[in-house]
């Protein structure tokens, strides 16, 4: 028998921008980290004290769809946050800065890995070009048969300009005017000093990234691995009157549907299953609450 392919990465060339989907669904009125739409009854899990908690049945919100398969008029996009990073536990800020997993990171990214090799058909993986994601990515594409994995810099961290390589206690402290564009969440179009970018120009940059890939890929699973500020972009984009989604968690899978009308749906969010018997929940993995 053949040694297994290795993961290798493919530059694409940059696409224009489809033109933006208006669906809007409603989420069930919660502050749940993780749940899951099903047909039947569901069990919804937040975090509490660093330990997975489950809540009583509540009744369906959606429609479920199928891991196994995928109808040919859908792409299911499953969106995982990179592991975990050294900057991550220190509370250091990344955006566009190279920073590479630690050895929970990478133990991590195995995890996901085997799990999404074994629950989906994964036909294709994407990733942001930071190494943080990249290393994920790979892992995941060689654990699904050694699948290309395609680069995409459309996919990257918000460029948070002065902040990126500061601890968030100190930012600000030091960069004051800049620590408040990094929050605002009424001034959007609010760029961050020294090159970073405003909340609209992240949302555009990776909501037009995934909808471009989502439509190449109808009737298939495909993994998508980015950081935790694009998750949230994405989040807001087919959930736009709803809660914040809460801590992306590293690894957590958030999967996205993107139907033959342009509709985008989310079919679960902050699913860190795969984590729960290896100690990195009770651990705390993940020590930054923001993005990365």
């Amino acid at each position: 028998m053949s040694a297994p392919r290795t993961a290798r990465i493919i530059k694409p060339s940059r696409l224009s921008p489809p033109s933006s989907s208006k669906t809007i669904f409603k989420l069930p009125e919660t502050k749940f980290n993780f749940w899951r739409n099903d047909t039947r009854k569901l069990t919804l899990t937040h975090h509490h004290s660093n330990h997975l908690v489950k809540t009583a049945e509540s009744p369906p919100v959606m429609t479920q769809f199928d891991s196994s398969s995928v109808d040919p008029t859908y792409c299911e996009i499953i969106v995982v946050r990179h592991g975990e990073t050294a900057w991550n536990v220190d509370g250091k800020i990344q955006g566009h800065l190279d920073v590479e997993l630690n050895e929970v990171g990478r133990e991590q990214a195995v995890s996901v890995a085997n799990r999404l090799s074994k629950e989906y058909g994964i036909s294709a993986v994407y990733s942001s070009d930071l190494k943080r994601a990249l290393e994920t990515a790979k892992t995941i594409a060689n654990a699904c048969g050694g699948l290309e994995v395609i680069e995409d810099p459309d996919l990257r961290e918000r460029h948070l300009g002065d902040l990126q390589g500061l601890v968030f206690r100190e930012a600000a402290e030091r960069n004051p005017k800049a620590y408040k564009a990094l929050f605002s969440s009424q001034k959007t179009d609010q760029d961050i000093p020294g090159g970073g970018e405003s909340l609209d120009r992240l949302f555009d940059r990776c909501t037009s990234a995934l909808e471009r890939i989502g439509r190449k890929h109808k009737g298939e699973h495909i993994v998508v691995v980015t950081h935790g500020g694009v998750i949230r972009s994405l989040y807001q984009w087919a959930c736009p009157n709803n809660r914040r989604p809460g801590k992306i968690m590293n690894t957590s899978l958030n999967t996205f549907h993107l139907s033959d009308r342009d509709e985008w749906t989310v079919n679960t969010w902050g699913d860190v299953g795969h984590l729960s018997q290896t100690g990195f929940l009770q651990s705390g993995f993940g020590g930054d609450g923001n993005s990365g």
